[in-house]
């Protein structure tokens, strides 16, 4: 434990004992962690401490010799509600420290003590402490600002109502400024806003409001009273005003642009450190303010105020008094880091609107793929059952029948009996058709004729991915679509390259079980388009690389090693190249490269 996280420096730590060698170990304990340990014998030299020492925290005894530690317990809680008691006694009955607790203790201890328990017990009931404190200085400091935080919640009540009827950014924005400038809200001349854009790798200036000159705030200032609007009919005039107007703020604003990667600007170094930045003639805290910033506003007084949810910052709000120069109270900052942390909740509670709005639509469009597409998937799973079991009736059967059959064959040619020529006959024959349907099994995928068309690639490769979005959700795997429109548009048959691509891509989430990366990009060529595929998987050794497309050959301990036999067989009927390789950080990236004009027309 640190002193001065429970503790102010004057406060100290009392041990209510007549035992000398109780107060000997607790004060070598404690002082060894640096607080500052007294000693009372009796309730007499405790109530004296009482009187001359700030006392944060007493383990009494019960068993003194002129007062009983329960009495002195009442005693000290009615009149120091501030200090914390912790009871120490030789006794371990129950209901004594049952009532004990109920007098108001904070904790009860029986002899012998454990170090332990006494260290748990001091930590537990000193943060108790502090916080009791802290809560009650917060709600002096609440009261004492009551009047302002009843004017800032008329406001946010009126703000509450546009913000919950607005979804859309650019209305929250509006709204968030006309309330810094109102003569209803804040009452500043201006204000700025700026936000991180979606990558997170540049805060750049969004919107402004305010005028540009005394004579224009004049002209605007007296038209709000001739026509007694108020904060209502100033947001709506705001989102109804053309294009032109705050034209000047917006064009300063406009031009605003820094790299999250400049922490020494003064609005990054406000975003990192979440505090509010007061800029008086040009300084901050004796420290001086980015030069550009104070051009760019062509003002050296305004204050910064963050804007930042709980996960990252959003940006920042400028408010200045361009116009009145009146200057800019510490109940004024107050108001608005009050009023911008509502401000957050608003454009966060935009941002994730749009979010969800964005996850529907996506949603939407993986089950009507779903739903327009269940036969590819019927047909893959289709493919993979009877791979599986032309599979196993390839290695089980084919062997011995082929070894039945020409066993057969050979004998019909040395024997002379018509009987036993006829039974020799009819094996051969039979082992010819188990033959000839083991070798159907194995070529079903081939039956259907290719029919190529002008088809454009890019919908292909989306609505393929998006047969594959719940499984990719549930086994947590990222994907990027690396796929700059327009596309190229390829001769294909549209069918074939789908379950292609199928494949491959199922065979990418199949090697990152617990998740990972699946990216798809495109490589342009000269009379060729390559397809990349790549993941962050378990990967292929080297040493099975070049069979991995080979019918039958699996590392699985489930599959058959058919997919990738399918796949190559489509690559070849479209003229093109498959390859794999090994990623250079792990995985594997499959390149699928197909020409650009091969088969029109056919």
């Amino acid at each position: 434990m640190q002193p001065a996280q429970f503790l102010n420096p004057d406060e100290v730590i009392v041990v209510v004992d007549d035992s000398q060698d109780i107060f000997i170990l607790f004060q070598d304990f404690l002082g060894g962690q640096g607080f500052t340990v007294l000693h009372a014998a009796t309730a007499a030299e405790f109530y004296h401490l009482l009187h001359t020492q700030k006392i944060a925290l007493a383990l009494l005894d019960i068993g003194l010799p002129d007062r009983n530690g329960t009495e002195i317990l009442e005693d000290v809680v009615r009149h120091y509600p501030d200090m914390a008691i912790i009871m120490i006694t030789g006794s371990d009955d129950l209901q004594t420290a049952l009532f004990c607790l109920r007098l108001g203790a904070d904790d009860y201890l029986t002899k012998p003590t454990r170090l332990a328990d006494l260290n748990r017990a001091i930590r537990i009931t000193l943060e108790k402490r502090r916080l009791v404190i802290d809560n009650r200085l917060y709600q002096q400091q609440l009261e004492a600002s009551h009047f302002r935080t009843q004017l800032l919640h008329q406001l946010n009540l009126k703000m509450n109502s546009v913000y919950l009827n607005s979804t859309e950014l650019q209305d929250v924005l509006q709204a968030i400024l006309v309330g810094i400038t109102a003569e209803e809200g804040l009452r500043f001349n201006r204000a700025f806003l700026a936000l991180f854009d979606q990558d997170h790798q540049t805060l750049r200036g969004r919107l402004a409001i305010g005028p540009s000159s005394r004579e224009e705030a004049g002209r605007v200032w007296e038209g709000i009273k001739t026509k007694n609007l108020h904060l209502d009919d100033i947001i709506q005039n705001f989102k109804d005003s053309p294009a032109d107007a705050n034209q000047e703020v917006n064009r300063i604003i406009r031009t605003l642009s820094i790299p999250a990667t400049d922490q020494d600007h003064t609005l990054m170094r406000a975003c990192a450190e979440r505090q509010s930045v007061l800029v008086e003639k040009g300084q901050s805290q004796d420290q001086p303010v980015t030069p550009q910033l104070l051009e760019l506003l062509q003002e050296d007084t305004f204050i910064i105020v963050p804007l930042f949810s709980p996960n990252q910052s959003l940006g920042v709000l400028i408010a200045d008094n361009f116009i009145t120069r009146q200057p800019i109270s510490a109940g004024d900052i107050a108001d608005l880091e009050i009023f911008s942390s509502q401000a957050s909740l608003a454009i966060e509670h935009s941002y994730l609107y749009t979010e969800i709005l964005d996850k529907m639509h996506e949603l939407e469009a993986v089950t009507q793929e779903l739903e327009k597409n269940k036969d590819l998937l019927v047909d893959a799973e289709r493919y993979a059952a009877i791979g599986h079991m032309s599979a196993q009736l390839v290695h089980a059967i084919r062997n011995p029948i082929t070894s039945i059959g020409g066993t057969a064959r050979l004998l019909t040619r040395k024997v002379s009996d018509p009987d036993i020529l006829r039974f020799l006959n009819i094996m051969a024959l039979d082992a010819s058709k188990i033959e000839s349907t083991l070798e159907d099994l194995f070529t079903f995928v081939s039956v259907n004729k290719t029919e190529k068309t002008l088809q454009p690639l890019y919908p292909l490769i989306r609505k393929s991915i998006m047969l594959l979005y719940g499984t990719m959700k549930r086994q947590g795997i990222d994907y990027q679509l690396d796929l700059r429109d327009p596309g190229p548009s390829l001769y294909v048959d549209a069918q074939k390259i789908r379950q292609m691509i199928l494949h491959l891509l199922r065979n990418s989430v199949e090697a990152m079980p617990d998740g990972g990366l699946l990216q798809v990009s495109i490589r342009h060529e000269a009379e060729s388009i390559a397809i990349i595929i790549t993941d962050s998987g378990t990967g292929i050794l080297n040493g099975t690389l070049a069979k991995a497309a080979d019918p039958f050959f699996t590392t699985k301990i489930y599959g058959t090693g058919m997919g990738l036999t399918l796949v190559k067989k489509i690559v070849a009927e479209h003229q093109g190249t498959f390859s794999l390789q090994p990623g250079a950080t792990g995985g594997t990236v499959a390149t699928v490269t197909l020409p650009m004009n091969s088969g029109a027309g056919s």
